[in-house]
């Protein structure tokens, strides 16, 4: 064999395992939400190799249930991201169950900003809590992988910036709408429409819905007759949870030419999170300005 080509298969053999090694030595990541999941795929590049557990937008993610796959995952993660604040109590279970990893690091979402058990625990739609997790993620992949510290430092510069549109957005929904009625199935939404400055009405109802009871009889009433009578200027709902009661809310909403707007729990499929939030704002907005009495 040629010299030349005995150099050119030994060029592409090391190819091959320099390819392989940078595959393998991956921060592997295990983030309960897929939410969470893509913003630390922004922030780690292909340094990182992401499993969100939940990812499927159809489903209620209330109904999840954890599998021995994603007890797998867990066992072989150097980083573990998840929500908090009862939000995913089987992460707690299926941590404290999986083979013990002195080496592992766990962020919680509600620890970073002061929640707790018994909060609104839809922290993502909190304008405050992304950029803590973005932080927190960012000093634990430069702790663990120091080399890369240049790029994981300007990926956390870009992704912050990418978050002043959807400041920008709940700040000019605030400037038009602040102090407007408006109502919701659950408090998916509620932290942005804090930050938005709505007046919140049928609490009660959605606190009984998230935490699956049944609302009293006299708030269904007073839900029912804030649509009908037209006294909020728009319907909030979970797409992810369209039960029976939710179901009969939008047909009451739609009979009084009430507008409504879907919000979800979960990332859609082929969209960032800046794009999630940014699509949800535009639709808010939109259903507000085209509402009349």
């Amino acid at each position: 064999m040629k010299l030349a080509h005995v150099l050119t298969c030994l060029v592409a053999a090391f190819g091959f395992c320099q390819g392989a090694f940078a595959q393998a030595t991956r921060v592997p990541v295990v983030a309960a939400e897929n939410f969470y999941g893509d913003v630390i795929r922004q922030l780690g590049g292909d340094h990182v190799q992401v499993t969100s557990i939940l990812s499927n937008p159809d489903e209620d993610p209330h109904l999840f249930e954890a599998s021995p796959k994603t007890a797998r995952a867990l066992q072989h993660a150097a980083l573990v991201v998840y929500n908090g604040a009862d939000y995913d109590p089987w992460m707690d279970k299926l941590l404290a169950a999986s083979r013990k990893n002195d080496t592992r690091t766990i962020i919680v979402a509600a620890q970073l900003v002061g929640k707790k058990s018994g909060d609104n625990p839809h922290l993502w739609y909190d304008p405050a809590t992304m950029p803590a997790v973005a932080k927190a993620v960012t000093q634990y992949l430069v702790s663990a992988d120091p080399s890369h510290k240049s790029d994981y430092d300007a990926r956390l510069a870009t992704f912050l910036n990418s978050l002043k549109p959807i400041d920008a957005g709940v700040a000019q929904l605030r400037a038009h709408f602040k102090g407007v009625p408006v109502t919701a199935t659950e408090p998916v939404f509620g932290y942005m429409a804090d930050a938005i400055g709505f007046e919140m009405r049928n609490q009660r109802f959605q606190m009984a819905e998230m935490n699956e009871t049944e609302p009293s009889p006299a708030d269904i009433a007073a839900f029912e007759k804030d649509l009908s009578e037209r006294r909020v200027h728009v319907l909030i709902y979970n797409s992810q949870a369209t039960g029976a009661l939710t179901k009969r809310l939008l047909n009451v909403a739609k009979d009084a030419h009430l507008p409504s707007v879907s919000v979800t729990e979960t990332l859609p499929a082929n969209k960032t999170y800046q794009q999630w939030m940014l699509g949800q704002l535009d639709s808010l907005s939109g259903a507000l300005q085209g509402w009349q009495r």
